[in-house]
C-alpha cells in the first residue's frame, strides 16, 4: 500500500509541476467511485478520485463524439490505477460517457474493467457516476 501511495503522490507532484507552466482547465465535484468520493479533473485528461473506500487516478487518453448531433454526450477511454484503504490495489480501464449539462456542469458515468493484484491477479468490473463543476 505504501509504494502505491508514494507513486500516486509522485504522479500528482509531477503533473502539477508540468501544468504550472500553462493555463489549465480544472473541474471539481462528487462521485460514487471509491464509495462516496471527491473528484478533481485537470485538462479533461487527468482524473483524481479520493473517497471513503480508497483513491484512484485515471488518464483519459481518448475522447470522441458520436456522429449523430442529437446525442448530447461524448465518450472517453482511459487507463488508471486504484488503491483501497484495506490494501486492495490494481489497474483499470475506464470507458465512459460525459454529458455537458451546461458550460460549467457536467455529469459522467463509466464502467472500468480492473485487475486486483492484492492476493494474486483477479479480474473485476467496477463503475462510477459523478458530477463536476468547471472553474
Amino acid at each position: 500500500m505504501k509504494p502505491i501511495a508514494l507513486g500516486l503522490l509522485l504522479a500528482v507532484s509531477l503533473t502539477a509541476q508540468a501544468m504550472a507552466k500553462e493555463k489549465t482547465n480544472i473541474s471539481a465535484g462528487l462521485a460514487v467511485d471509491q464509495q462516496l468520493s471527491a473528484v478533481l479533473e485537470v485538462d479533461d485528461h487527468y482524473r483524481f478520485t479520493l473517497g471513503n473506500g480508497g483513491t484512484a487516478f485515471d488518464y483519459l487518453f481518448q475522447h470522441g463524439t458520436f456522429d449523430n448531433p442529437d446525442i448530447p454526450v461524448d465518450w472517453y477511454v482511459g487507463a488508471g490505477g486504484w488503491a483501497e484503504w484495506d490494501d486492495d490495489y490494481g489497474v483499470r480501464l475506464p470507458i465512459g460517457l460525459d454529458w455537458a449539462i451546461n458550460k460549467q456542469i457536467s455529469a459522467y458515468g463509466q464502467v472500468h474493467p480492473e485487475v486486483n493484484f492484492h492476493g494474486g491477479p483477479e479480474l473485476q468490473l467496477g463503475g462510477a457516476l459523478g458530477v463536476t463543476y468547471s472553474f
